[in-house]
C-alpha cells in the first residue's frame, strides 16, 4: 500500500503555506537553487493560487505536489521551477515568453517538453487489446523529448493527479487511471523510478478493480499490527547476525508489499491471499558487492532457503538496470520471508532511477558517468511486455536507437511509427496505397505543407487526396526526395507496373514467342509453366517477363522441365512395338524399347535435340532415326509405315547433337571467322557450314551445323552470336522450316 507523506505545504485549514513549504525546500537544497525556486513559486502563486486544475485542487497546489515529487527524487532545481509553472503554462496564464523572461531558457525549455507530451491524452482506443498502439506510444514519449527530466516531470504531473483523481466522475477517472496503469506506470518502471511505479500502479488499480483493491488493503491492514511485530523480530536477528559476521554501515529494514504487486502474483499464479509467501519482507542494505554475497550467506545460514525463488539480479540486471538479490526463506514461526540484498547505490537507483543521476553536488556538476547512461536510456528504451523474470541487460550497441524513428499523429489520434527523414507521402502510402496513389498535399498540424516535408515526432498529419489515382514517376526519384521508404517506392512501382499491364503483356508474349521460334519449339503449355513459375496464370508470367520482372532464362528452364515431363507422361503410355526388359543403351545417347542392337541417327528433316519429345522410326538399313515427335515427316507418315514406329527416349550417356543453324547477317569482312572463334570459344563443335552472300542487299546467310546438348546451350549460343557485330538474327533450321 502507497504511503504519502504529508503534504508540507497544507496549513491545518486545507490552504497553501507557501513560506512552510519554501523552509521545508530550503533544508533540502543548497542556498543557490533556493532563488530560482522561489521566483517560480511566486509565479505559479500570482498565476494559478485561485484556478483549478483538472481534478479541481488549484494549479498553485498541484504545481508544489509535483515539485515536492521531484525533490524526492533528487532533480535539479530547473526541473523542479518548471513544475511549479507548467500548470499556469498549460492552461495559458503564462506564456512561454513569461517563463523565459522570468526562469530562463533551461526551464522555458523544460515546460515547453512536458507540455508537448500532452497529446497523449488525446488518444483514443488505448487499452490492454491494443498492443500496437500502446507500445507506440510509450516510444513516442520517450522519442519526442530532447532531455529525459521532461519524461520525469511528466510522471511527476500524471502522479500529482493520481492523487487527486477521487475528484473525478467514475468514468473520467477510470479512463485516466487505464491511461496511467497501460502508459505511465511501465514508463517509469523502464526508467527504474521505483517509488513513482508503485504509486501509479497501487492508485490505478484501487479504480480499475476497486473490490479487489479494498480485499487485499484491508486483509493487509488488519495483519498490520501482527506483521509489523515479526518483521522487526526478523530485522533485529538479522542485524545482530551481520554484525557478528563482520560487516559494518548496514542497514536492515523491514517493508510492505504494494497492493497491486500482490494483485499480480494473485492473478498470476492463481494464489489465494494466504498463500503468498514475501508479504513479509526484509531488505538488507550494504557497502559493495562483496558485502551482498556475504550477507546472502548469512540470510540462509540462519534460516532455510526456499527453491526456485532466487534471482541475481546483480549478476544479470534487469534491462531497466535494476540490480538487487532476492531470495525467500522460511523464517521463524515457518513463516515465509522476502530478502532483498543490494548496495546503497543500487537502491537509490532501484528508488529513484534515471532521477537519481540528475543529482547536483555541492559544485552543482553533473556526474559524467551518469550523463552517458542518460543518453543511452534516452535512446535504447525498447518497450517489451513487463514480465516477473527477464534475461540479460541491452547492450546498446544491439538495440535500434529511437533516433532512428519518427512517431507521428493520424487525423483520428492514432501514431504511426517511421523511419527517421520520412515524408508525408511515405505516411501516406503508410496508411494505404490509394492513399498514397490519390496523395496530393499533406497538412502538419494543419498547415500545408509539401509532401517532401521531413515529418518530425509529435506532428499531426493529414493527407490531401484527389479522386482518381495518379502516381508521379517523379516519386520514384530518390534525388527529388518524395519517398524515403522501401516499402512507399514498392507500391508507386507496382502501381505503374499494373498500369503498364497490356504493354508488358505484349512485348512478353512477342519476346517468348521469338524466342520459341528461334529454338524450333513450336508449342508449349504456359499455364503450367506460369504456375511452375508461381504466377496465378499465363498473362501474369508475360506481362512479368515484358516489364522484365521475370528473365527469359528462368521460363525457358521451366520449359525444358516440362519437355521432360511430358516425355515421360508419354513414355507411361503403350507404346507402338512391345516392350522387351530392359532398355538397352545404344552408342548413340539414346534409349531404344523393343529393339536391341540397333544403330541410331538424328533424322536430317528435324534434328532434334536432346530434351524435346522424340520418336524413333526403323529405317531399312540404316538403324533407327531419330525425330521430334513434332516433326512433320512422321505426323504425315502412311497407315502403312506407322507400323515402323518405336517409343525411344534421351540415354544417360547423351552428349552432343547435330542441329542446323542459321544466321543472318549484314556482310562484312571477318563476319564468319568471328562466328567460328566464338564457338570454338564454347567448345562448341562444328560439322557443317555453308555460306551465301546477296550483293544486291549486302546481305550474308551462313548456314551451320553445330553440336549442342540441350535447349538451354542452344539458346545461349543465340544469344552470344546475335550480338556479333552486324548479325541480324540467328534461328534454328531444319528441312521443315
Amino acid at each position: 500500500m502507497v504511503k504519502i507523506k504529508e503534504s508540507p505545504h497544507l496549513a491545518p485549514d486545507g490552504s497553501i503555506n507557501l513560506e512552510a513549504w519554501l523552509q521545508y525546500t530550503t533544508a533540502r537544497r543548497v542556498k543557490q537553487d533556493m532563488a530560482l525556486i522561489r521566483h517560480a513559486c511566486v509565479l505559479s502563486q500570482l498565476t494559478g493560487e485561485d484556478r483549478p486544475s483538472l481534478t479541481g485542487v488549484s494549479r498553485l497546489q498541484q504545481g508544489l505536489t509535483m515539485a515536492e515529487i521531484l525533490l524526492d527524487l533528487d532533480l535539479d532545481k530547473e526541473s523542479i521551477a518548471a513544475a511549479l509553472v507548467y500548470n499556469s503554462v498549460r492552461y495559458g496564464e503564462l506564456s512561454f515568453d513569461d517563463v523565459r523572461e522570468h526562469l530562463g531558457d533551461a526551464v522555458t525549455k523544460l515546460v515547453k517538453g512536458t507540455i508537448q507530451m500532452d497529446a497523449i491524452g488525446a488518444l483514443p482506443n488505448l487499452n490492454e487489446e491494443n498492443h500496437s498502439q500502446l507500445e507506440n506510444t510509450r516510444k513516442m514519449l520517450l522519442a519526442m523529448v530532447e532531455d529525459m527530466r521532461v519524461v520525469i516531470i511528466k510522471l511527476a504531473e500524471r502522479t500529482s493527479i493520481m492523487r487527486f483523481l477521487g475528484a473525478l466522475d467514475d468514468t473520467t477517472a477510470k479512463q485516466i487511471a487505464r491511461e496511467t496503469m497501460d502508459i505511465y506506470a511501465p514508463l517509469a518502471n523502464r526508467l527504474g523510478i521505483g517509488q513513482i511505479k508503485w504509486e501509479l500502479e497501487d492508485r490505478s488499480l484501487r479504480f480499475l478493480d476497486s473490490k479487489a483493491y479494498n480485499e487485499i488493503a484491508s486483509a493487509l491492514h488488519e495483519r498490520r499490527i501482527d506483521r509489523d511485530n515479526y518483521i522487526n523480530q526478523v530485522v533485529e536477528q538479522l542485524k545482530i547476525s551481520l554484525t557478528e559476521a563482520g560487516l559494518h554501515n548496514f542497514e536492515v529494514t523491514g517493508r510492505a508489499k504494494h497492493i497491486y504487486s500482490i494483485y499480480r502474483k494473485i492473478q498470476r499464479k492463481k494464489l489465494s491471499f494466504d498463500q503468498l509467501f514475501d508479504l513479509n519482507a526484509a531488505r538488507i542494505l550494504v557497502e559493495t558487492i562483496e558485502d551482498c554475497y556475504k550477507a546472502l550467506s548469512i540470510v540462509h545460514g540462519l534460516w532455510t532457503p526456499i527453491q526456485k525463488e532466487f534471482d541475481d539480479y546483480i549478476a544479470t540486471p534487469k534491462p531497466n538496470g535494476y540490480r538487487s538479490i532476492h531470495t525467500a526463506v522460511i523464517g521463524p514461526n515457518n513463516k515465509n520471508i522476502e530478502v532483498q540484498i543490494r548496495t546503497l547505490s543500487m537502491h537509490q537507483e532501484s528508488e529513484h532511477g534515471v532521477a537519481a543521476h540528475w543529482r547536483y553536488k555541492e559544485g552543482g556538476q553533473q556526474k559524467a558517468s551518469y550523463e552517458a547512461k542518460i543518453a543511452w536510456l534516452r535512446q535504447v528504451l525498447a518497450w517489451q511486455k513487463e514480465t516477473v523474470k527477464t534475461g540479460e541487460m541491452l547492450d546498446p550497441s544491439h538495440t535500434t536507437f529511437m533516433d532512428d524513428r519518427v512517431y507521428v499523429f493520424t487525423p483520428t489520434g492514432e501514431i504511426v511509427e517511421m523511419p527517421q527523414g520520412a515524408t508525408p507521402l511515405d505516411f501516406a502510402y503508410y496508411i494505404h496505397s490509394e492513399v498514397g496513389h490519390r496523395c496530393r498535399g499533406a497538412k502538419v498540424n494543419g498547415t500545408i505543407v509539401p509532401v517532401t516535408y521531413t515529418l518530425n515526432t509529435g506532428e499531426q498529419v493529414e493527407i490531401l487526396t484527389t479522386r482518381e489515382p495518379s502516381p508521379s514517376r517523379d516519386w520514384l526519384n530518390s534525388q527529388l526526395g518524395y519517398l524515403k521508404t522501401a516499402r512507399a517506392k514498392a507500391k508507386v512501382h507496382h502501381w505503374f507496373k499494373l498500369q503498364d499491364y497490356d504493354r508488358n503483356l505484349t512485348e512478353g508474349q512477342a519476346f517468348l514467342d521469338k524466342e520459341l521460334h528461334r529454338l524450333g519449339i513450336n508449342s508449349i503449355d504456359s499455364e503450367k509453366i506460369a504456375g511452375r513459375l508461381h504466377f496465378k496464370n499465363s498473362k501474369d508470367m508475360l506481362a512479368a517477363l515484358g516489364c522484365g520482372d521475370l528473365r527469359l532464362a528462368q521460363v525457358l528452364g521451366a520449359v525444358q522441365i516440362q519437355i521432360d515431363q511430358t516425355k515421360k507422361e508419354q513414355e507411361a503410355i503403350a507404346p507402338t512395338i512391345p516392350l522387351k526388359a530392359p532398355s538397352k543403351n545404344i552408342g548413340s545417347g539414346v534409349s531404344v524399347a523393343g529393339v536391341g542392337d540397333l544403330l541410331s541417327h538424328p533424322a536430317r528433316c528435324c534434328k532434334p535435340v536432346p530434351g524435346e519429345p522424340i520418336m524413333g522410326f526403323i529405317t531399312k538399313g540404316r538403324g533407327v532415326a531419330i525425330h521430334r515427335k513434332d516433326c512433320s515427316n512422321l505426323l504425315n507418315l502412311t497407315t502403312t509405315h506407322q507400323g515402323r514406329l518405336i517409343e525411344i527416349d534421351w540415354g544417360l550417356n547423351a552428349r552432343a547433337y547435330p542441329v542446323d543453324v542459321f544466321i543472318e547477317a549484314i556482310d562484312r569482312p571477318g563476319i564468319i571467322r568471328d562466328v567460328t572463334i566464338l564457338l570454338a570459344n564454347e567448345k562448341v563443335n562444328i560439322t557443317a557450314l555453308t555460306t551465301t552472300t546477296n550483293s544486291t542487299e549486302n546481305m550474308a546467310y551462313i548456314t551451320l551445323t553445330i553440336e549442342v546438348p540441350d535447349l538451354g546451350s542452344l539458346s545461349k549460343i543465340f544469344d552470344k552470336i546475335k550480338h556479333l557485330p552486324n548479325v541480324v538474327s540467328t534461328r534454328r533450321q531444319s528441312v521443315n522450316s
